[in-house]
């Protein structure tokens, strides 16, 4: 009976690991993290102050909105670094994806008015490219 048991046990797919704490820790202190947090906490501290005095509906409201959805996106995806990716993750690197906000931000607020077609839309499209571009290169 007991050796039922064991390979029964054995058959069953182990638990999902988790990240563990430490490779958490290491990303939470890399430098592209601190420039991310950096940013999307005055971006936060903006809107709160805007929130005082306008809607969800003000133009800049949801602009600031959008930025930081974008900001919290990446910051998620850096938190799923491997240990061995740690390194990569620099200063430059948080710059890189800051930039990269604001510029999918830019290209946000342009579709809000005109067609895929429209020169400066292709332009905007074309910056953000070569910003994804840079941040894939350095995160491999």
């Amino acid at each position: 009976m007991f050796l039922l048991l064991s390979t029964a046990a054995v058959s069953q797919k182990p638990p999902a690991k988790e990240k563990p704490a430490a490779a958490v820790d290491a990303v939470r202190g890399s430098s592209a993290f601190a420039e991310i947090l950096l940013r999307s906490t005055d971006l936060e501290s903006e809107l709160e102050s805007l929130l005082i005095d306008y809607t969800d509906e003000f133009p800049k409201v949801k602009e600031l909105r959008f930025t930081l959805s974008i900001l919290i996106r990446d910051r998620d995806r850096i938190l799923l670094a491997k240990q061995t990716e740690i390194g990569r993750l620099s200063q430059a690197l948080g710059k890189l994806i800051v930039r990269r906000a604001e510029l999918e931000t830019d290209l946000w607020k342009l579709l809000q008015s005109y067609k895929d077609e429209h020169p400066d839309v292709k332009r905007a499209k074309r910056r953000v490219e070569i910003y994804d571009r840079a941040i894939k290169d350095i995160l491999g």
